[in-house]
């Protein structure tokens, strides 16, 4: 009689013992299976943000503007600062130039003296429509499609410029 509630222990034990191994398999497993097998998010074609006002900008005054963009990372959200050279060249038009030189991606910055965008990491200028000056940028500034909506300036994403 001991021996059979012994052995009903002993069985016991090994069946809670592979239940906990299958609770933990599963739990380890579903998660690996889940990222293996199912893709990640597509990202969007393009996402429209409001950037300006425009009736705040100055014609043919480039203005430095800082926004908010969210960016999808595999399954993550991320939100990230950015920045754009906004320019109303007329009463509805707008251009905007990614603020990243195109020669080794420092900042530009807007020279209202000699009225170009200056680099100042290899001096690198462009003029008011985004065309390289001087220096040894092999491009235009890069720009972003641009969009009005009544008075709101909407940028989408940024287009790599012809070489010019």
């Amino acid at each position: 009689m001991a021996e059979e509630t012994l052995e009903k222990r002993r069985g016991f034990l090994v069946g809670s013992i592979a239940a906990m191994m299958g609770t933990i398999s599963a739990a380890l497993g579903l998660p690996a299976l889940g990222y293996l097998l199912v893709p990640g998010r597509e990202k969007k074609k393009s996402d429209w943000i409001e950037a300006a006002d425009l009736s705040k900008l100055m014609v043919n005054q480039p203005e430095q503007i800082i926004f908010n963009r969210v960016r999808r990372d595999g399954w993550k959200l991320v939100t990230e600062k950015a920045a754009a050279w906004v320019v109303k060249t007329g009463e509805q038009q707008v251009v905007a130039f990614s603020p990243v030189c195109t020669h080794l991606g420092c900042a530009v910055s807007w020279n209202s003296g000699d009225k170009t965008f200056a680099c100042p990491c290899h001096t690198s200028s462009f003029s008011p429509d985004g065309k390289v000056i001087a220096g040894p940028a092999p491009r235009p500034l890069d720009r972003f499609d641009v969009r009005v909506d009544g008075i709101k300036v909407m940028l989408g994403d940024v287009k790599k410029s012809a070489e010019g």
